[in-house]
């Protein structure tokens, strides 16, 4: 063990000494149930802001604020603290003449991280700092354990990660990335509503496990006797509502992938969904750059943004297929191919691995892994899709090997995917098949199933409709300029400590 370690266990046991005295003396702290509040430290201080100038000798001010005690100094009869709500801070000023002999002893014995609540009267200290003179405090709940005097500087971000909850009292930037996580949800939600679009729920349990290429976690369901599958998408039950004439909808989710993790990727993120009838991808596109110039002018106030040094301008959008993208940024051009098998020579011959039965639209989206989307740093869409990667794509009527799909880049990351939906039940049956085929290859332990329930619904007619979906995650990162995914979701997936 060692010198920190100790300590915090030498400290742990005092706390808990003082913890046992104050249940002997009658005054056990976790048995009081509620405190009543009447000012968050920012309202307090903005209060007596607005009255300080108006009020009359004599005449006070009288607050009831409660939170953690984040910091103290005793000086004898007097001390100062700070109080730490959820909103903010505020100086405190306890004496012994204030709140009693008793009282102040007693006060004197509290810890640093220790809820308390304090009644006062407001006024300014000789240094300029709003503070409250207390009248009366209460321990509400005993700190146990000691709050890391130098968390932030830990190297260790594993730690901060699985105590998400001392990461949030200690570093106030944390809080506000959260907090402006839920501003963009809320504003999301806003533009949506605003234009008719109606949030739904979907199940996030599934009977059969689909053909994607994502992996899924897999579970049981005891009184059905029956394995079930955790959602990777919500499209297909958001699609079955458009058929059933909720002709503007989305959904905000939870989604599960059982694959890897990295900066970018965590099993369970969040996506939003959504579907319009009568629309298309050029609808979708459209609806991207406007809520995405509105989020950045909202969250940001500006639509030119920083993340991690680099300058992004939402305000800007550029649009190009992905033949054009291919021969922009690598020089080949896709149209001077004549078959699949020249196009696999064109990928040899720029090192690009490619499977020996790749078709002409499978080297062209290899072609874009390797020499594109590195380059794609401000906001760009990348659009008609080679049909062999769109199992869920309207193909493009001029040229049936194109599907109506866009993704959109920034920062060489890919944020969103859409498409002019397919429609053509028969057509989406014999992609699925394929598509279930083809992984039962990959994967041959695989229960990868056809949902021919969907291809039911799609028999009684899916309107020309136009569908999104993008990550939240990375939105929240791009607009709080944060490097990892971890940083922008309050639990994390972690190994168990005891395996870390």
């Amino acid at each position: 063990m060692d010198n920190n370690q100790q300590q915090s266990t030498n400290e742990l046991v005092v706390r808990r000494e003082k913890l046992a005295a104050l249940v002997a003396d009658g005054k056990n702290p976790f048995e009081l149930t509620k405190y009543d509040v009447t000012h968050t430290a920012p309202e307090a201080i903005a209060l007596f802001t607005e009255r300080e100038a108006d009020l009359k000798e004599g005449e006070t001010v009288t607050v009831r604020v409660a939170g953690r005690m984040v910091s103290r100094r005793i000086m004898g009869k007097a001390s100062f603290a700070h109080l730490q709500d959820g909103d903010g801070k505020i100086q405190l000023y306890i004496a012994r003449d204030g709140i009693g002999e008793e009282e102040y002893a007693g006060f004197k014995k509290w810890d640093i991280g220790d809820i308390i609540g304090v009644e006062g009267t407001l006024f300014r200290t000789r240094t300029g700092e709003i503070s409250v003179q207390a009248t009366s405090a209460t321990l509400l709940a005993k700190a146990l354990l000691p709050l890391p005097e130098k968390f932030h500087g830990l190297t260790n971000l594993e730690q901060r990660y699985r105590q998400r909850y001392v990461d949030l009292i200690v570093n106030p930037e944390v809080k506000d990335t959260f907090i402006k996580r839920s501003q963009i949800l809320k504003l999301i939600r806003g533009f949506l509503d605003n234009r008719g679009f109606l949030e739904v729920d979907t199940p996030i349990l599934l009977p059969i496990e689909i053909g994607a290429s994502a992996r899924s976690f897999k579970t049981h369901h005891n009184t059905l006797d029956i394995d079930m599958y955790l959602r990777i998408e919500t499209e297909l039950y958001l699609k079955r509502l458009i058929v059933g004439g909720m002709h503007k909808v989305y959904e905000v989710g939870r989604i599960f992938r059982n694959e890897g993790m990295d900066p970018k990727h965590n099993p369970e993120f969040t996506t939003i969904e959504l579907y319009e009838a009568f629309t298309d991808y050029y609808g979708m596109m459209d609806l991207v750059e406007e809520l995405y110039k509105m989020l950045a002018k909202e969250v940001c106030g500006d639509t030119k943004i920083t993340y991690q040094g680099t300058e992004i301008d939402l305000g800007h959008w550029e649009r190009l297929t992905m033949v054009e993208a291919v021969k922009k940024y690598s020089g080949i051009d896709y149209n001077d191919w004549s078959s699949d098998e020249e196009a696999r020579e064109v990928a040899k011959a720029n090192h690009v691995e490619v499977p020996a039965d790749a078709t002409k639209g499978t080297v062209l989206v290899e072609l874009f892994d390797a020499f594109v989307e590195e380059k794609l740093i401000q906001p760009t869409f990348i659009y008609d899709y080679p049909v062999e990667n769109s199992p869920l794509a309207k193909r493009k009527p001029e040229d049936p090997a194109f599907t109506e799909r866009f993704e959109y880049f920034i920062n060489a990351t890919e944020y969103g995917n859409a498409f002019s939906e397919l429609n053509d039940p028969i057509d989406q049956r014999e992609r699925f098949e394929k598509q279930v085929a083809a992984k039962l290859r990959e994967e041959p332990e695989s229960k990868a199933e056809v949902d021919y329930d969907y291809i039911t619904a799609l028999e009684y007619g899916l309107p020309p409709t136009g569908g999104l979906g993008f990550g939240i995650d990375r939105l929240v990162m791009l607009l709080t300029d944060s490097a990892s995914i971890r940083d922008v979701l309050l639990f994390p997936t972690m190994k168990p400590d005891s395996q870390a």
